[in-house]
Parts: C-alpha cells; structure tokens; sequence
C-alpha cells in the first residue's frame, strides 16, 4: 500500500515499455494525476525520475514478468511494450509475433499464477485496419491487417480481451519531442532542419494521409479511458482529421525558408502502404475526451 502525504491510497499503475517514446509521457500524466507510478522495460536502468520502482524485464521471458508484477501487485497495467515498427516487421515477423502476443500472454498469465486481477490497458494500433474500404474507421469496422506488425495487433487484442478485466485502445499516430527518427514526422524535421540551402530530403510514398495527434493528449487520453472506459471494449485514440504526408512535408519546408527538393526513393516505400486512413473518435469524445490535430 501506497500512501500520499495526507494518508490517501494511491492508484499502483504500472507502464511496460516504460522507455519508448510514448512511456516517459504517460509516466508524467499519471504522476501529475497522483498515481504511484512504476515501469518496466528491456534496459537495465531508466533515467525516468518519478517513477516509484524501475525494472529491468523481458516482456517475452514469463517468469522475469511474473517475478514484476508479484513485487508490484499493481492496480492498472498500461501496457505499452511491444515491437513497434510496421517496416521491421516484415524483416522479422516471428520477433514481432513474440513480443507483441507472446509478452501479452504473459501478462496475462502472470495474473492467473498470482491469482490478482489488476486492469489491463493494451494500446494496440490502427494498423488493424488496413486500408479501409470506408473514412473514418470506427470500433466496428472491418479489421484489415496488411502487415506482420498488423496481424500480431490483431492477436494480442483477442489475447487481451480473452481477460476479463482489459481495455483495448487503438491509437492512431501520434508524435511529439524525441520520437526516433525512424517514424516519419521526426524524420521529415531532422532532413528539413540538417539540409542546407539547395539541399534535398529523401522519402518514401507521400500520397499518404494519416491522423496524426500529439503525444501529450493521447497520454491523457489514455487516463481517462481507464478511469472512466467500459471493460471489454475498444476505443480509438486520433484526432479524426487525416494529413496528407506530401502536405505535411511541403509545410515544413516553407516554414524553414530553404529552398529544398523532395526526392523519392522507392526503397522507402513500404511493402504494403496504407493509403488513406482515419479514425471516427466519437467513442471517447462521449468520454469526455478530445483530442485535435496535431498540425492545426
């Protein structure tokens, strides 16, 4: 038991893959919200101040997960681990099934072996949706997973919901400071903001539009939903509006005042692009929930 400075219980929530991007995020929203906040990740350390606990874990290794949430017990797991890149997992399908279905299975039997039942928020992706035949998606539309990353969301969703006590969010993309530039916004800003003047950027397929949010409404978003989010069901997180990613570029680039040449390399494209997509939010707006995008 965790008590505040007037005697007051605190929620024990627990982030896995509490390094990544979105982790650090979460770690400050819970914290602020007044959550005894602790994480896990594959580092050894974490330089994460506010959490109350950090530990090292293999989300893939069942008794390193055990071993975690017996010293925590917690309340909430938000469970962010996971292998995260769509192009990667192409080149290596079976570690993306492994860490995304296998590492949410042991979660889940962790809770069994311990015979406690905290609640488990597992952010999925909109990736599940493919390319649909129909803007914006909602909860309900059809699933259309084109891509290894894709089909191991899908499986760790129904891995998920098979427990009880589990909320699934979808979250559309979503960026912010100190996103790897291996995802597309931090890539456009660094080859813009490195270019000089007559210089060019290099990039895949353009004619794409995706919904893009901030990394500090999704978080808050994320709260909410387990604060005040239904067990068993689905909620997108996006802002609704999709970008044109050969606008968003061209935008940056004026912004910078160079003069700079957009080149396309084929050896960027994805194997399976995603045309168009965007999400239908109403779900958690009636949540109280709004999120705008992010370059608005």
């Amino acid at each position: 038991m965790i008590l505040n400075k007037i005697g007051v219980i605190l929620i024990r929530a627990l982030i896995t893959g509490v390094n990544g991007f979105v982790g650090p995020y979460l770690v400050e929203e819970l914290v602020l919200s007044g959550y005894a906040v602790y994480g896990c990740a594959l580092e050894k350390e974490s330089n994460l101040s506010k959490l109350e606990e950090y530990f090292s874990c293999d989300i893939t290794d069942s008794i390193q997960v055990e071993e975690v949430i017996e010293s925590i017990k917690p309340d909430v797991i938000f469970h962010l681990a996971g292998f995260s890149s769509v192009a990667k997992s192409f080149e290596n399908p079976d570690l993306c099934f492994k860490i995304n279905v296998n590492g949410t299975k042991n979660l889940v039997e962790s809770f069994r072996k311990l015979k406690i039942a905290p609640k488990l928020i597992v952010v999925s992706s909109s990736e599940v949706y493919g390319q649909p035949k129909k803007n914006p998606v909602n909860e309900k539309s059809e699933l259309n997973p084109l891509s290894p990353y894709a089909k191991s969301r899908v499986e760790q969703e129904k891995v998920a919901l098979a427990y009880f006590n589990s909320i699934i969010i979808r979250a559309f993309n979503h960026t912010g400071l100190n996103q790897p530039d291996t995802f597309v916004i931090p890539s456009f800003r660094k080859q813009v903001l490195e270019s000089k003047n007559g210089g060019s950027v290099q990039v895949g397929n353009l004619d794409v539009v995706k919904d893009f949010s901030d990394v500090m409404e999704v978080v808050k978003a994320y709260g909410i939903i387990y604060e005040k989010g239904v067990v068993g069901e689905i909620y997108n997180v996006g802002s609704g509006k999709g970008y044109l990613l050969k606008e968003v570029l061209e935008n940056m680039i004026k912004e910078s005042g160079k003069n700079i040449s957009i080149v396309i390399d084929p050896k960027k494209y994805r194997p399976a692009d995603i045309k168009e997509v965007f999400c239908d939010n109403s779900k958690i707006k009636k949540l109280g929930i709004t999120i705008k995008g992010y370059f608005d």
